[in-house]
């Protein structure tokens, strides 16, 4: 079945912002970029439908856009007034979803009250991902799903080679669940608790980001 097509607009052109937009415009979704720096709108206009160059908390200008149009909203400003603002009128204007970008908890609290759907801390989540991967030898990539959970894709540890899910009792003991093993191109998806684990598995791992450590101690 075909994917509807979106129509996303996208405030905010910086990092976060402008691959958002590229990105979702790659997945052929409609996506309007709008920033106040022309240089920025410049650099992603051959990469989205359409980018403007305006003043997102003017609201003459958002309704000359038609914003109350677009399916869905992402709020990537870097100022926290602006970016309160801007999701306020997305809201009023009847945007049916809205994703935001917090600097802090104190923000999304704010952010939450006047609309947005879903938060998102992009700079935390990206320092969390560089940290771990940096110092934790086996963690291959990680994200961050809340202030405690994760998905990881992980090594296996030498020490579970040869060991069954119940032999090393992982969820016991690390209180983490393996959600799937690939192996080589292949992927063994929700594997029982007798599946053997091999040499040169990875796993992928949804558990709290504290037992982590846990993990790389295990393995050594």
């Amino acid at each position: 079945m075909k994917k509807k097509v979106k129509q996303v607009i996208v405030f905010g052109l910086g990092r976060f912002g402008s691959s958002v937009a590229e990105t979702l415009c790659q997945m052929n979704h409609e996506v309007l970029a709008i920033d106040s720096d022309k240089e920025l709108v410049d650099a992603i206009s051959p990469y989205v439908t359409q980018a403007v160059q305006a003043d997102a908390t003017d609201e003459t200008v958002l309704d000359a856009l038609g914003i109350g149009n677009f399916d869905m909203a992402v709020v990537a400003i870097g100022d926290i007034r602006d970016s309160i603002l801007v999701t306020a009128i997305c809201k009023e204007n009847g945007v049916e979803y809205i994703l935001a970008k917090a600097m802090d908890e104190l923000h999304a609290k704010v952010l939450t009250k006047v609309g947005a759907d879903k938060i998102v801390y992009p700079e935390r989540d990206m320092g969390a991902r560089v940290a771990h991967t940096m110092m934790q030898t086996n963690v291959i990539d990680l994200m961050m799903l809340n202030n405690e959970y994760a998905l990881m894709e992980v090594n296996l540890p030498a020490a579970w080679e040869g060991k069954s899910i119940i032999d090393v009792d992982v969820r016991k003991k690390f209180a983490l669940s393996i959600l799937a093993i690939r192996r080589g191109s292949d992927y063994i998806v929700a594997p029982q608790p007798a599946q053997v684990m091999r040499a040169g598995d990875t796993l992928l791992v949804f558990g709290r980001d504290a037992d982590i450590d846990a993990i790389e101690v295990s393995g050594k």
